[in-house]
């Protein structure tokens, strides 16, 4: 057996931001489940780990938002430390800690205790032996009281596409070369077998959406994400058991909007869900109901229990901030329990307070005109964060963050020379990042350089693209557009 023990080394993964891997976030999923999260008490001089850190980006941006956070992430593939060490040495990050280890066999004893612990798409893509280890190390550093995010794909969603899997799996193997040629390879012979009506191509949801999908997605994420050999998706019920061995217990979704029964269950399945006493079995009745196939679960070793009541006066004291322009903020969503509208007399006003600064909830919720009107502050962080137009600001009485700058400005660089565009915008004041895409790293960077009302007719050159490059047009014209619809929302996050 080689040294990667059938996991892909041989091409790095792709880069991305994911919210759900945010103390912040993962602190508001413990308070809709009625939890005390335990390490919010340490907000400020947090140590965090997240294992399978990949290039490590997720885990940079968190450091640089919180200069004075102790974070350690860890990978298995040599590639993926140095280009994270590297970046981390030219950003001057110097709160962060990356670890070329295999969590199967690492001492838990060469860590300090940690706070807040996160493993994204790691869990059903690796063997018994590296989840063992994971256990192991949860149940040796994370401190009583603190929180684990784990990601995983679940069952029964991805019963549909097990055959799915096992048919890139083995025909990128029968091919041969290198893993993103392999799946290059095994993506066409998918293609292939669709357009002639293979029967189990069709006959799921997800396989169809897979399918459709697939042919856009990079090869090397296709690799990562189906040519492991111990790739198995999971039932909750089964994980909750493995990390139960770490004294750990099941809270909430970090996918805020999952936390309301009433958005994600129709009447009927709401009724049935109701008449379940045992957690576990409403969550596999839920997985029953939902048609996603990655779950984002939050667990707390030592969860305290807390009333409504206090679960209200600490959300009431969260300040939010919008995520995007008031005019473009959305009124009509569609859950997975139907169609849905914001109410807007209740909302319209406490858009338009969002729209001159960050506020607290409790001060939205006594909006002339709406004190009284609801009760609950959960419905109104739950609403505006879970559907991505706000986000929870840490600091907001804070500076732009030099750290935060820095990071965004050398990522933009490396954009700019053909690197991965995704993953997100560092921000001192939120305490985490704002997930972005190549364009919006580049913007940024150059309004912090030349100033917000510099001409755009400047942008070009500053980054060092002739006048008569076949892409000069179209740059003009997304720098413009994303400088219109994203200052407002950096100025008020410290981005720019």
């Amino acid at each position: 057996m080689t040294w990667n023990s059938g996991y892909v080394t041989d091409v790095v993964y792709t880069t991305g931001y994911y919210e759900e891997q945010s103390p912040s976030r993962i602190a508001l999923s413990c308070l809709l489940g009625n939890v005390a999260p335990g390490f919010g008490r340490r907000s400020d001089r947090l140590t965090y780990l997240e294992m399978g850190c990949g290039r490590g980006r997720g885990a940079l941006c968190l450091a640089a938002s919180n200069p004075d956070w102790r974070v350690i992430a860890i990978d298995f593939m040599p590639a993926h430390i140095a280009e994270a060490r590297e970046l981390a040495e030219e950003a001057g990050i110097d709160n962060i800690e990356f670890l070329e280890a295999d969590l199967a066999t690492l001492d838990p004893n060469t860590l300090p205790e940690v706070d807040v612990a996160s493993a994204h798409g790691v869990w059903s893509w690796v063997s018994d032996e590296v989840r063992a280890g994971i256990v192991r190390i949860l149940a040796s550093r994370l401190r009583p009281g603190g929180a684990l995010h784990l990601s995983y794909n679940s069952l029964p969603s991805w019963q549909g596409a097990l055959g799915l899997q096992r048919l890139i799996h083995t025909a990128g193997r029968r091919i041969g070369g290198r893993s993103d040629r392999q799946a290059e390879g095994a993506l066409k012979l998918v293609e292939s077998l669709g357009a002639a009506g293979a029967y189990h191509l069709d006959q799921a949801d997800l396989v169809r959406t897979l399918k459709k999908n697939l042919p856009n997605m990079p090869p090397e994420y296709v690799a990562h994400e189906y040519m492991n050999d111990d790739w198995r998706p999971c039932f909750h019920a089964d994980v909750a058991a493995a990390l139960a061995d770490a004294k750990l217990d099941y809270v909430a979704s970090g996918e805020i909007l999952e936390n309301f029964p009433e958005l994600m269950l129709s009447e009927e399945q709401r009724a049935v869900w109701k008449g379940i006493e045992d957690p576990g079995l409403r969550e596999l009745a839920k997985d029953f109901c939902l048609a996603r196939g990655l779950r984002h679960d939050v667990y707390v070793r030592g969860p305290r229990r807390i009333s409504s009541g206090a679960r209200n006066a600490a959300l009431n004291d969260l300040h939010l901030m919008l995520a995007r322009r008031p005019e473009d903020f959305v009124y009509k969503v569609d859950f997975p329990a139907g169609h849905a509208a914001l109410e807007r007399s209740f909302y319209e006003p406490v858009v338009e307070a969002l729209g001159q600064g960050p506020r607290r909830v409790g001060d939205l919720l006594s909006l002339p005109g709406l004190a009284g009107k609801r009760e609950n502050p959960a419905e109104l962080v739950g609403m505006l964060v879970g559907t991505g137009q706000a986000a929870i600001m840490t600091r907001p009485e804070a500076g732009s963050g030099e750290a935060a700058g820095r990071l965004n400005d050398r990522i933009a660089t490396r954009v700019l020379q053909g690197d991965s565009p995704h993953g997100s915008l560092a921000s001192l004041r939120l305490g985490s990042g704002m997930r972005c895409s190549g364009d919006h790293y580049v913007t940024a960077s150059l309004i912090r350089r030349l100033g917000v009302d510099s001409p755009i007719e400047q942008w070009p050159a500053a980054i060092g693209m002739p006048a008569d490059s076949p892409a000069y047009d179209q740059f003009l014209k997304a720098a413009e557009a994303t400088r219109h619809s994203q200052t407002p929302v950096w100025t008020q996050a410290g981005i720019i």
